[in-house]
Parts: C-alpha cells; sequence; structure tokens
C-alpha cells in the first residue's frame, strides 16, 4: 500500500464541477472499471484468487444467510419482501453466471467514492477498498457502481430516495445506458439489457443485507458510523421496496447497445483511432471481427481444399466430418448464431425459458441465442463470413437456416420453437424454404398454385417446388412450405406458410438443381413433390392468410445477410486478384504494375466501397425503421451488389 495524492468525490452528483468535468470524470470510471475486468487472472498470478462459476448464485444466499443473523433482534424483525427477493433473484440467475470462463476479478464495492483520482487531471490514479474483491461475474460490479442512477442511499438522511435517473441527471453526467455504453465499448463484454434488472436488484439486494447488518451493530451499540447508522434499518427496507419496483419496471435498458452512444471505438483500418464516421463498428463488435478473421483464417481457409474435394466427389451428398469439429469449435470461440437480433433473442427467451431461467429444452450453449447484435452490428461480421462459402454454416449462420429460424423466432409458437428452433440452433439439423414453383412466375407469390387444405385436425399439402434450398442437405429435417389455403379470398390472404416434417408420407425429393453448372452439394437446391402429404393442424405459421406477412418478414433480412456475405465475397475475390498480380509477370514487368491493371483495381475499390456502404445504409434503416419502411433500400443493396460481383 502507499499514500496517494489525489482527490475522491464522496457526492456521485459531483456537485462543484463543471459539467464537462463530471462526464469525464464518469468515463473514466466506466473505462477503468473495464479496464480492471479485462485483467487475465491466470497471466498475473489470481487464477486461484476465487471460484469463479455461480458466483450470483453463492452470493445471494451468503447473503441472506446475513441478513438472518443481523434480523434476529425483535427490536429489527426480518422484512418479508427481502426473503422473497432473495428467492426471486436465485429464480432469476442469468445463464453466464454459472460459466466458468466468464468469471473475472470482481472489486466488490466499486463506486465512486473508492477511486482516486490525479489532484489535478480527471484521470484515476488508485483504487480503493479491496476487501470484498475476489473472482466472479463481474457484471455486479457494473451495476453496484450504477446505483446511484437507481437510488439515492446516504446514511445522514433518515431513508432512501431516488437515484438521479429519476430525480434528474446533474449536467455534464452520462446517463445509465451512456455509462454502460463507454464500458461495455471498453470491456468488449455484451449489451446486458435483458439481464440488467437482475443485476441492478442484486445490488440493492447485497446493499440492504449490508445496511442490516450495520443496524443490528447499531442496536447493540458497536456500529463503526455512530449515530449515522441508526438510519441503516430503515434504509435497508426501502433498498428492498426500490429492489422490487426496479424489477416491476417494464424496460430498464435501450434494447441494445445505441449506436449513437458508441461513435468513438473505430476498426483498425479508419488509422490511430481518432477517425470518426456513421458506419464505425464499436470496440466490442471490432473485437468479435477480430476473432472472427482469426477464426476464419486460422480453421476455415485450410480446409477449404478438402471441402471442395468432397463436394466434387461421387460422395458429395454427405458431410464432412471436419465440419462438425469446427462448429463445436465455433460454439467454445462465441461465435455462433451470431446472426440472430436482439429482438427475436428475447421473444426466444420468454417462450423457452423458465421462472428459474433454466432452458426447458437441452440448450448447452452460453451462445445459443447469438451475442444480442443489431443488423448493422451483425453487417461488420456477416462480411467475413462472406469471404468464405463454408463459413456460413460451421457458424450457424448460413441461408436458408437462418431465414427459417428467423421465422421461427418471430412467429413461431412454443411448441414451433422447441421441436424445431432448438435442434436448429444447436446445430443438430438443418432446413429448407419451399416456395418457388416451375410451373408459374413465383417472384410474384400471388402465382404460387401448391395448396394447403384443412382436413379436421391436419392440413394435406399438394404441389410441386423447386429451387427449394437446403433440402438435399442430408441434416435437412423441416422445411417451410409456402402454399394457399384459400384460392377465394384476397389475392395476397390466400397464401400460408406450414412446417414439414421432410420424412413425412408424400415428400419426394426428386433432383437437385444447377446453378451457373454447380449443384452446390452438399446443400443443394431441389425439386420437391408434395402428393397428399399431411401434416397436423398445429403446424401452421401464424394462421391461415398470414403467408405474405410471414415472408416479408423473412426476406427483409435475408436478402440482406446475401448482401453483406456477398461483399465480403467481393473483398477476397479482390485480395486473390492482387495477390496473383503481384507474384506474375507479364511484358517483362509484374501485372501490378501494368497501369489497365491499376486502374481496374481501382474501378472494383471504388464499386465496392459503394456497395458495402449500401448495404450497411439497409441495415441501419431495417434497425430503425423495419422490414418495410427499409425495403427500398434493401431492394437497392440487393440489385448493386449483384451489379458489384459482376464487376468482379
Amino acid at each position: 500500500m502507499e499514500y496517494l495524492e489525489g482527490r475522491i468525490f464522496i457526492d456521485p452528483k459531483l456537485p462543484g464541477l463543471a459539467p464537462e468535468r463530471r462526464g469525464a470524470i464518469y468515463r473514466e470510471t466506466a473505462k477503468v472499471l473495464a479496464a480492471l475486468h479485462s485483467v487475465d487472472v491466470d497471466a498475473i498470478g489470481l487464477g486461484i484468487y476465487g471460484r469463479r462459476d455461480n458466483y450470483c448464485k453463492r452470493q445471494v444466499e451468503r447473503w441472506t444467510k446475513q441478513y438472518i443473523a443481523s434480523t434476529c433482534d425483535s427490536r429489527y424483525p426480518s422484512n418479508p419482501k427481502m426473503l422473497e427477493l432473495a428467492q426471486w433473484l436465485l429464480q432469476h440467475i442469468p445463464s453466464e453466471d454459472s460459466s466458468r470462463a466468464s468469471g473475472g476479478i470482481v472489486h466488490g464495492d466499486f463506486r465512486i467514492d473508492n477511486i482516486v483520482f490525479h489532484p489535478n487531471e480527471d484521470r484515476v490514479i488508485g483504487i480503493l477498498d479491496w476487501e470484498l474483491s475476489t473472482l466472479g461475474n463481474q457484471m455486479t460490479d457494473v451495476a453496484y457502481s450504477c446505483l446511484a442512477y437507481n437510488v439515492d442511499i446516504n446514511l445522514e438522511n433518515q431513508q432512501a430516495g431516488k437515484g438521479f435517473e429519476l430525480t434528474g441527471i446533474p449536467e455534464g453526467i452520462p446517463s445509465q445506458a451512456e455509462f454502460l455504453a463507454e464500458y461495455c465499448s471498453a470491456s468488449g463484454k455484451p449489451w446486458p439489457a435483458s439481464v440488467w434488472k437482475f443485476y441492478v436488484a442484486f445490488a440493492m439486494f447485497r446493499g440492504a443485507a449490508i445496511f442490516a447488518g450495520i443496524y443490528s451493530r447499531w442496536l447493540m451499540g458497536n456500529a463503526s458510523g455512530g449515530e449515522r447508522a441508526r438510519n441503516s434499518g430503515k434504509q435497508a427496507n426501502d433498498l428492498v421496496d426500490f429492489a422490487w419496483a426496479y424489477i416491476a419496471k417494464k424496460s430498464v435498458l435501450p434494447d441494445h447497445l445505441p449506436s449513437d452512444l458508441i461513435a468513438r471505438d473505430y476498426v483498425k483500418q479508419f488509422g490511430d483511432g481518432n477517425a470518426s464516421g456513421r458506419f464505425v463498428p464499436s470496440k466490442r463488435v471490432l473485437t468479435l471481427r477480430n476473432k472472427l478473421i482469426k477464426f476464419v483464417e486460422d480453421h476455415i481457409y485450410p480446409m477449404e481444399n478438402e471441402f471442395y474435394k468432397l463436394a466434387q466427389s461421387p460422395s458429395r451428398w454427405t458431410v464432412h466430418p471436419e465440419e462438425e469439429r469446427l462448429k463445436e469449435l465455433a460454439k467454445k470461440e462465441g461465435l455462433w448464431n451470431l446472426w440472430i437480433p436482439f429482438d427475436s433473442a428475447e421473444r426466444a427467451r420468454k417462450l423457452l425459458f423458465d421462472g428459474s431461467g433454466h432452458m426447458i429444452s437441452n440448450g448447452e450453449h452460453d451462445q445459443f441465442l447469438g451475442a444480442g447484435l443489431s443488423n448493422l452490428e451483425y453487417g461488420y461480421l456477416c462480411e467475413i463470413m462472406g469471404r468464405s462459402i463454408w463459413a456460413p454454416q460451421v457458424l450457424n449462420c448460413g441461408a436458408p437456416d437462418t431465414g427459417n429460424m428467423e421465422v421461427l423466432l418471430r412467429y413461431g409458437s412454443k411448441e414451433h420453437l422447441l421441436e424445431w428452433l432448438v435442434p436448429l440452433l444447436q446445430g443438430k439439423i438443418r432446413s429448407g424454404f419451399a416456395m418457388t414453383e416451375p410451373q408459374v412466375a413465383s417472384s410474384d407469390a400471388t402465382n404460387i398454385e401448391c395448396s394447403i387444405r384443412r382436413e379436421g385436425d391436419s392440413y394435406v399439402i399438394n404441389g410441386r417446388k423447386w429451387w427449394t434450398s437446403g433440402a438435399m442437405d442430408p441434416r435437412c429435417k423441416v422445411l417451410i412450405v409456402m402454399g394457399k389455403t384459400d384460392f377465394t379470398a384476397a389475392s395476397h390472404k390466400q397464401q400460408s406458410m406450414i412446417l414439414v416434417d421432410i420424412h413425412t408420407p408424400g415428400v419426394h425429393i426428386k433432383r437437385p438443381l444447377m446453378v451457373f453448372g454447380f449443384d452446390d452439394a452438399p446443400h443443394g437446391h431441389a425439386e420437391v413433390v408434395f402428393d397428399n402429404v399431411r401434416v397436423p393442424a398445429k403446424n401452421i405459421l401464424l394462421g391461415e392468410g398470414r403467408g405474405f406477412e410471414i415472408a416479408q418478414g423473412r426476406l427483409g433480412p435475408g436478402r440482406l445477410h446475401h448482401c453483406m456475405r456477398l461483399i465480403g465475397a467481393a473483398e477476397r475475390g479482390m485480395q486473390m486478384m492482387v495477390q496473383r498480380a503481384l507474384s506474375r509477370r507479364a511484358f517483362g514487368k509484374l501485372i501490378a504494375e501494368h497501369g489497365a491493371f491499376r486502374s481496374d483495381v481501382a474501378k472494383c475499390r471504388i464499386e465496392l466501397e459503394k456497395a458495402r456502404l449500401l448495404v450497411l445504409e439497409a441495415a441501419d434503416q431495417l434497425d430503425r425503421l423495419g422490414n418495410k419502411k427499409a425495403r427500398g433500400t434493401i431492394a437497392m443493396a440487393k440489385d448493386n451488389r449483384l451489379q458489384c460481383i459482376a464487376h468482379k
């Protein structure tokens, strides 16, 4: 320990400071906490400093016992709502808490009055009070440091008051969402919107247990806080009430990390970190992007020749065993199901998780429902996947599965999700999408003729489909089929979508169809005949006549994913072109030294950058405006990327 000459701010409102200094103090606090949480404990010899998994569970149990011991005096009986809060917390512990891999240094008492700032500069020079430090769930530190936003606890007062998120944030201090955005961007942690209620409620619960202990000691005459401790018993109960009020709130944070709050984070190619721009990935996305690039370069590129050999052999309708191994590796690396939009994931959580926070089904992986990315954030990653035709399926981000899973996420019943979505998300099965028909111009889906007729508790399907993507894959187990349930209804209300087990009697996979001379094995685009295929009525999606509605919800993001991947394909094509030009000679010099080649490269680069920006704009509009209002820009992106690829 050493003496530090500096400043300590007791009041989180930072009275007496100019607004810009307040903002700087809070941003520095978030960054320092992120830096602390980024320490590799194994590298510095603290790997056994504490148990990393199940931190919150152990903490709730510990503080519950402490609280009961502190309230055994008849003058201060236990508050039943406190014990109920303990039970609620145990039932809502985030799944990440059970993972040892997510554990790291926890300060245990991280708040602004435990931080020493430089005497003159707005930078941290020391952190105090490490008595509660250990290893565990670091988001508890973050929530505890945010308590001032949600509740005012000061033993000088007789009771706890509202935090300044409710009473008014002092000028210059960032909002709670802005503070969290700063922390998440600096630490690379996922945006905690779906679990934030738990962490704040836990912070209040722990504070209540501590205050109850202070009050118990005051009653016995040995409280270190002197007469100030008189108020701690009342404030303990106040904290319990604030916790329940916070839990009851409909929303406590934006659904995803707000892009306008993280514009200070920049991708490496933009230089020294001083660049700015509209489409600039956050540090979190950049971290994922770099991890993804490494995964693709280390594991997928080296296997491409092997995958291609199998795809061109007599055994091409089988799956290379290495692909399954790479899938498991992608899960461990946290690169699984990155495509899932945060809002779709939230709906799935509500349907698939029971009251204890555990999966009803066998969802065993932390990345089961993705990383909570927006379409724009995913765009930066999907482009990297597009650099290899094999990467999307290895990462469970390939078509048509992503579109089909999106349909189930948005429109499926709980039964649909459990039967089909869960194994799709786990990568245990694949799927197909049957919409296009050979007899009619299916780009106008009002033309389709496949019939879906209700008979009692079943639907009977008859029709012929082709270009049914995914149906040739040996792992394909379910098809989403679009057909007509009412030929007499309004033209856009005749169509419905229904789930069909591919092994149902009457489903006949006739042949793979060729695309530019390729059959795309083992994925394939099949001609499929449905001959009196009988499926349960419960398999209908959303209800009869909702097919167009579902199709629009599916095709918006799906089309954009194709655009994102093709940008990546074009980028890799340019890289290969340049590499070749730097290694081959013609007319006495390298191809790269010829003016005509350089001119063509420049034109390709211009076209590619234009296409990339248009795709990102479409993704941003999809996030902000929704499918319907963004459809024009999505259509432009789709058309432009085709022209871009043609140029390459």
